[in-house]
């Protein structure tokens, strides 16, 4: 996942009420037609229960951006 990825999953849960699971968190995003990577962000977080957004933005998977899985070749 990516800087990228934190944004997006920011604004796919603009307005979700929380404390929220990660189950509720996808389906309030697949409900507002969050985009597949959007998705893919909140499906790769940890299985447990949020108590605010800045949890969740926290909680999502780094990786280097690049487009070999790793990072940018140097």
């Amino acid at each position: 996942m990516t800087t990228r990825d934190e944004l997006r999953a920011e604004k796919a849960l603009q307005g979700m009420e929380f404390p929220a699971s990660k189950t509720e968190l996808i389906d309030y995003a697949t409900e507002r037609s969050a985009t597949a990577k959007t998705l893919q962000a909140l499906q790769a977080l940890p299985d447990r229960q949020f108590e605010n957004k800045d949890e969740v933005v926290e909680a999502v998977p780094q990786e280097p951006e690049g487009d070999a899985p790793g990072g940018v070749h140097r």
